[in-house]
């Protein structure tokens, strides 16, 4: 896997290509106001009975929604309180008090003409909280509120998830880590180095949780950070920076959790000035990067073969057609070979919420079932959450993802917008 990182107007790109096709793209808008997975000293501004959720200020300018689900009381000691799940948000939380909270999806600002963008009694305008802080590493999560440990859930074969909870518990580790699907190989003492890391991380955290201002304890990962963490799986062979301010930014992240990367960080310099070479688009261009991007803005997608994928968002679900087009083989081979290509598009596209896909009609209830498996094969190669729910009556597969960040089409269009 190539990574290809570049800063166009203040806006950082980061893409992955394998054998030249686009495989992962991570944008940070410059007017990005909320970051997913960022750490804030929060302050309750109201409880919402209805909704059972609280209105955080998150630094005086921004405000996030802290749900019931995602609050819990905390002892003196500094450990959540069990809940049995029939306490209201109202007694675990009071207006004015002080909460640890972190942001489970970004936000950036909108379009010009939103009048609503800022109220606050708007629960759909405000990024989702939780109090359930997680320090996500290149091998491991570390959950400070959590008990034990346990092996994360994208690893579904019990005997494999057994041994590796056993050797995950004679590490000696303290409560609370996570061995994430990119660890399952990882030697004990690189998980001990990347604890110690992420601990500190927490240690640092901690020190700041306090005053009588909501602030920004912790910014969340960076499209580069987001990238090469996600990338874990993957044998990353080069990692090119438009510059070299960008490749120390890939230096810094890769120095804490992947020093065997260090070598392969390369960036364009130029021999008089060190300023780029080329304008920076051209850098993506190279690559063939930025056709494949737009691309992205068409509904429709071509498969090898002849089979087509028609992609249109509405506002309730993504829907996903599949055509057989001049394709004569099996359903069932078209259709496998359309998974992959939807999960790659749900990744580059970065859908969110429900999809409904179409797949070719197929022959038995074997063949159904083989398609599933493809399917959650696929949700393993994407690192945000993804679940398939089945066939529906009408014979359309229901999946859910749940994104980190707002989608590629949001992103561009603002940042066509701020340019």
């Amino acid at each position: 896997m190539h990574i290809l990182i570049d800063d166009i107007e203040q806006h950082l790109w980061v893409a992955a290509v394998d054998k030249g096709r686009l495989q992962g793209l991570e944008i940070d808008p410059v007017n990005e106001l909320v970051r997913w997975g960022s750490v804030y000293w929060g302050r309750v501004e109201r409880i919402d009975k209805a909704l059972d959720a609280a209105f955080i200020n998150l630094d005086g300018d921004q405000f996030g929604l802290l749900n019931n689900a995602d609050a819990f009381l905390i002892d003196s000691k500094g450990q959540p309180v069990k809940d049995t799940g029939d306490t209201a948000i109202g007694k675990k939380l009071k207006p004015g008090a002080f909460v640890l909270v972190q942001t489970k999806e970004g936000k950036i600002a909108p379009l010009d003409g939103d009048e609503n963008f800022e109220d606050i009694d708007l629960p759909d305008k405000h990024p989702r909280l939780s109090m359930n802080i997680t320090m996500p590493g290149r091998f491991l999560v570390y959950a400070p509120f959590e008990k034990g440990h346990r092996v994360s859930q994208r690893i579904r074969e019990k005997t494999l998830r057994k041994r590796l909870e056993q050797l995950l518990n004679a590490t000696g580790l303290s409560d609370g880590f996570i061995l994430r699907a990119s660890g399952v190989d990882t030697q004990n003492d690189v998980l001990i180095r990347e604890s110690k890391i992420l601990q500190a991380m927490w240690g640092q955290i901690q020190k700041f949780s306090e005053g009588a201002d909501p602030q920004l304890i912790m910014l969340g990962p960076d499209a580069l950070q987001r990238m090469l963490s996600d990338q874990a799986m993957q044998t990353i062979t080069r990692i090119d920076g438009a510059d070299a301010d960008l490749a120390a930014l890939a230096e810094e992240w890769c120095d804490l959790f992947a020093p065997e990367l260090l070598a392969k960080i390369k960036f364009q310099l130029s021999a008089v000035d060190s300023k780029r070479v080329r304008p920076s688009l051209d850098f993506l261009s190279d690559h063939d990067l930025m056709s494949q991007i737009e691309s992205l803005l068409s509904p429709y997608v071509l498969m090898e073969g002849g089979a087509n994928i028609i992609l249109q968002q509405t506002a309730a679900l993504l829907a996903v057609d599949i055509n057989r087009g001049a394709d004569k083989r099996s359903s069932l081979a078209i259709n496998t070979d359309a998974v992959k290509e939807i999960g790659r598009q749900m990744r580059l596209r970065n859908v969110g919420g429900a999809v409904l896909v179409d797949f070719l009609k197929m022959k038995s209830k074997k063949e159904e079932a083989s398609l599933l498996e493809a399917l959650n094969d696929m949700t393993d190669l994407d690192p945000c959450t993804v679940q398939i729910h089945g066939f529906t009556k009408l014979g359309m597969v229901e999946l859910t993802r749940q994104r980190r960040t707002p989608a590629l089409i949001t992103r561009l269009e603002n940042l066509l917008e701020f340019e």
